[in-house]
């Protein structure tokens, strides 16, 4: 008896159309239907600013670029190094694990506590993450799902509201320019709504907003009557200026029943690229944010985990350095932007200066023509405030990542731009 045999693909495959060799078949694009977390974001309003960068860079002009806060200074000689020492041992080069090696989450608990006296077990409460970016966003995963809520801070980093809503969640936003009446409008959305989750992000970026620790005093009191969670963006705590330091939330006693704080080494250490960031405090969320770790990524190359450990335990010094570089170009582009009639605010933190539109521009334009003007016309490029918000509208964001001969190169070219119509506005200003 013959034995049947075995199916064939193309005996498993359907029989093909009549015209299905007809090429408009062939060359008709397949269309790729993308999730509706990813169909819902809403157009990115840098994207303008960053083609004519490029374009103008293409056609050769010298674009002096504060749009976007990308440190240009490099890390201390000591750290790369130990970088290029650990890179060499090969024993370096496998999977790492993804809470951060053990070695290195210890100096970050030994920084809390030097630095804002907070007590921290590594084993526990202390993760790290592929910058603090990459931790909120999975942190998101972790904690909101479908018809959570969560208030994120107006004007917004974008990563604050759009991690929210890749986890399904809503971003409630609130102002805070004004802290007291951020810490009382979150009291009113409580009586309202029940948030899972509250943001808090001093020094704020964009607008450069620094609180207290009696804030943090406050909010966890908030927290605790509505019983929400607190998530403390600190990025910035590294870059303070005039004697200003930034308070840590998990110093408030009490604030590890609801509370994780993020930092980085981006900004004070210049390790933007290294990707390197942490986050400390409530065991549960920090297991929680843990788990999703696990299934998403293997952990930081290992060398760049030993690197930083140099970094945290010795480079202090560097950090306070830096942050003195970054307050003399404050100076420099705060006293700049006076003299040809712009009076911004002058920020005592972060790398950013928030600078409301002048008139006569603000009352005929918005903050993305601004932005485009100075680009077309000067050749500097800025963030339109609309880009964090509506709440961001007639403001734009100057990051200070040049040095000070290009700042004062930018506002020689900046009044060139606005000319004379600035210094009538300004003239209008001081007469009544």
């Amino acid at each position: 008896m013959t034995q049947p045999s075995e199916p064939t693909l193309q005996s498993l495959l359907p029989e093909p159309a009549e015209n299905a060799d007809d090429p408009a078949d062939i060359e008709r694009p397949f269309e790729i239907r993308v999730a509706d977390r990813i169909s819902h974001l809403p157009p990115y309003l840098f994207a303008r600013i960053n083609q004519l960068t490029y374009q103008k860079r293409r056609a050769g002009n010298d674009v002096i670029d504060m749009s976007m806060g990308n440190p240009s200074d490099p890390p201390s000689q000591r750290v790369i190094d130990k970088l290029s020492e650990a890179a060499n041992d090969p024993r370096n080069h496998g999977y790492a694990p993804a809470l951060g090696i053990m070695s290195l989450r210890r100096e970050v608990a030994s920084r809390y506590l030097k630095k804002w006296g907070v007590r921290l077990d590594p084993e526990g409460e202390v993760i790290s993450t592929l910058g603090s970016k990459e931790g909120f966003g999975h942190l998101c995963l972790a904690i909101i799902g479908p018809g959570d809520s969560a208030i994120v801070p107006a004007p917004s980093y974008p990563a604050h509201v759009y991690g929210v809503a890749l986890a399904s969640g809503k971003a409630v936003l609130i102002d805070t320019t004004d802290p007291d009446r951020y810490l009382s409008d979150i009291a009113k959305t409580c009586e309202t709504i029940q948030p899972k989750m509250v943001i808090v992000n001093f020094p704020h970026n964009p607008t450069a907003t620094v609180v207290g620790p009696d804030f943090y005093r406050d909010v966890v009191k908030l927290a605790n009557r509505y019983g929400f969670m607190l998530v403390s963006d600190l990025a910035y705590a590294d870059v303070t200026f005039d004697g200003y330091e930034s308070p840590s939330i998990l110093a408030v006693d009490g604030a590890k029943r609801f509370a994780v704080e993020f930092t980085t080494m981006s900004k004070g250490f210049n390790m933007a690229g290294w990707r390197v960031g942490f986050c400390a405090g409530n065991r549960e969320i920090v297991r929680a944010l843990g788990t999703i770790k696990t299934y998403y990524d293997y952990g930081m190359f290992r060398p760049i985990q030993i690197a930083a450990i140099m970094a945290l335990r010795h480079g202090e010094a560097d950090v306070a350095e830096q942050a003195k570089v970054y307050e003399k170009r404050r100076d420099v582009l705060c006293d700049g932007l006076a003299r040809i009639g712009w009076n911004v605010t002058v920020p005592k933190a972060s790398m950013f200066v928030w600078a409301k539109i002048p008139e006569p521009f603000a009352s005929r334009m918005t903050s993305m023509e601004f932005a485009t003007k100075l680009l077309e016309e000067a050749d500097v490029a800025v963030s339109p405030g609309a880009g964090f918000g509506a709440a961001g509208e007639g403001y734009v964001r100057l990051a200070l990542i040049e040095n000070e001969n290009r700042l004062r190169q930018a506002v020689r070219q900046i009044g060139r731009a606005l000319g004379d119509e600035l210094k009538v506005a300004a003239s209008q200003r001081e007469a009544g």
